[in-house]
């Protein structure tokens, strides 16, 4: 392959995206600023506007390093309209892949997860560092699951759904969409859309909350 895209360098994360790229032997061509403000790529990395992209780099794979579910679908489709085509799926090489997995496009998994065979990732999933996804885990597009995370066997995540870092979810669960599970939760029963809980167990404390930060993804 000769070389990936990252669209979207404002987040810190962006960081440990390019570490797993390196680990895999996949080098990254440019990260896109595709708004103002700060990058995260390393010192030398080439930095490119959306509107720098040429034909070459239109037809590389993208990844979007972004955690927020609603941040991410944005990027994703403003990459998608500037013609970026290729979404590219990532598990670091220190995650030892079940065979029977389905990583959908743009998908990614951070480095020293745990990951459960006959699991499904919707597009542009996000599993950070350390997460152990049980087997059998139905995960819609554009869901994040925070460091440290648990996810039982049997889970369910809605689209947009977040789950933060060291949070508990037991077997069979449900959480929907666009709801947000808050870090170190411990979630024993299903969760409603759209929902904000918190504690152990945890509790619904917020409803129609739109999605993780308000926004929500459609």
């Amino acid at each position: 392959m000769p070389g990936v895209i990252l669209y979207g360098v404002g987040s810190p994360l962006v960081v440990d995206v390019e570490e797993s790229l390196y680990r895999a032997g996949l080098p990254l061509v440019a990260g896109v600023r595709n708004h103002p403000g700060l990058d995260h790529l390393p010192e030398g990395a080439r930095i490119l506007a959306p509107d720098d992209l040429g034909p070459e780099e239109l037809d590389l794979p993208f990844l979007v390093p972004l955690f927020t579910p609603g941040h991410r679908q944005a990027a994703a489709r403003e990459a998608a309209q500037r013609g970026l085509h290729r979404p590219f799926a990532l598990i670091d090489p220190s995650v030892a892949a079940p065979r029977h997995l389905d990583l959908g496009p743009g998908g990614y998994v951070n480095a020293g997860c745990s990951l459960g065979s006959g699991s499904t990732f919707g597009a542009f999933a996000f599993v950070n560092r350390g997460a152990s996804i049980g087997h059998h885990a139905r995960c819609g597009a554009f869901v994040s699951v925070g460091p440290g995370a648990t996810l039982a066997g049997h889970v369910t995540l809605g689209t947009g759904a977040f789950v933060g870092a060291g949070a508990t979810i037991l077997p069979c669960v449900t959480v929907g969409e666009n709801a947000v599970v808050g870090a170190g939760s411990v979630v024993t029963r299903d969760v409603p859309a759209g929902c904000l809980v918190l504690g152990n167990p945890a509790r619904i404390v917020r409803r129609d909350i739109g999605g993780y930060k308000g926004i929500a993804v459609a």
